[in-house]
C-alpha cells in the first residue's frame, strides 16, 4: 500500500514537472507571428445558414404565435404538468431470479 502511494506521488510530481514548461510562450497557437483563428465559429455559422439574415433576426413558424409553448412553460413553472399519454407499450421492470 505504501509503495503504491509512493509510486503515485512520484508519477504526479513527474507529471507536474513535465507540464510546468507548457506555458503560453510555448503554445504554438498563442506565439507571436503564428496564425490564430478569429471569429471562425461565427464565419462557419454564417456559411451554413440558409438565410444569413435569420442570424440577425429569427423568423417564426407560419401559423404559430407562441401561445402553445408559453402555456407549456407556465405549467412547468407552476408544477401543473400534464400526464403523458398512454402509448400502449408494456412497462419495463426488473425481476430478481433467486440467488442473493
Amino acid at each position: 500500500m505504501q509503495t503504491t502511494k509512493l509510486i503515485l506521488t512520484a508519477a504526479a510530481l513527474a507529471g507536474a514537472t513535465a507540464l510546468s514548461g507548457c506555458g503560453p510562450e510555448y503554445d504554438p497557437l498563442t506565439r507571436d507571428g503564428v496564425w490564430s483563428p478569429q471569429h471562425i465559429s461565427r464565419a462557419n455559422l454564417v456559411l451554413m445558414a440558409a438565410n444569413p439574415q435569420d442570424l440577425v433576426r429569427g423568423t417564426g413558424e407560419a401559423g404559430s404565435d407562441g401561445n402553445l409553448a408559453a402555456a407549456a412553460i407556465d405549467r412547468l413553472e407552476t408544477n401543473k404538468l400534464k400526464k403523458l399519454p398512454n402509448a400502449g407499450l408494456s412497462d419495463v421492470s426488473v425481476k430478481s431470479q433467486g440467488g442473493e
